[in-house]
This record gives structure tokens, sequence and C-alpha cells, in this order.
């Protein structure tokens, strides 16, 4: 083989590749490509996916604070039972001793 017809072949095999690698590279494109109008829904779609999260966030905070506000409720509304429960209890108690001395004191008479 000649310097020439090397020459050629080589050329024409790089230009071959060259070509085959424009090609692929152009349908590589040309399929992955998004049209325009799927940009502006899928923009769309981002934007809305964002303020649902943000609406997410905000009705969690809100729970978590009604949450808290609630078992502070709770805790106040148990002791307020516990101290009206020894208040009772004291009642009662009181109840029964003049009871027993009112009793006592009929019986002796």
């Amino acid at each position: 083989m000649d310097r020439t017809l090397f020459i050629l072949v080589t050329s024409v095999i790089l230009m071959v590749a060259f070509t085959l690698g424009w090609l692929s590279h152009w349908l590589l494109h040309r399929f992955a490509r998004v049209p325009g109008g799927q940009m502006d829904e899928t923009d769309q779609l981002a934007q809305s996916l964002h303020e649902a999260e943000e609406a997410r966030d905000q009705a969690i905070l809100y729970l978590e604070h009604r949450e808290a506000e609630l078992e502070s409720q709770i805790s106040q509304i148990e002791a307020e039972l516990r101290a009206t429960m020894d208040g009772l209890r004291a009642a009662r108690t009181e109840n029964e001793e003049m009871r027993a001395w009112i009793e006592k004191a009929n019986d002796a008479s």
C-alpha cells in the first residue's frame, strides 16, 4: 500500500467516523429534547409542587403548635381536676366527721 492510498483510506475512515458521530449526536438530541410546551408545563408542575410543600410545612407547624396548646390545656384541666378531687375528698371527710359528731350528740342527749 503506497503512501497516497494510505492517506486516502485514513481520510475516508476518519470522515465516516466523524459523520457517524455527528449523526448519533443529532439523533440523540432530537429524540431526547423536551419540546417548549412541555417545559412550561414542567415549570408549572414544579411551582405547584413547591407551593404544596410549603402548604404542608405550614400545616405541620400549625398542628404542632395546636397539639402543644391542647396538651397544655389538658395538663391544666388535669391539675384542676386533682385539686377538685382533693377538695371533694376533704369535704366528704369533713361531712363524715360532722355526721359522726351529730350522731354522738344525738345519742348523748
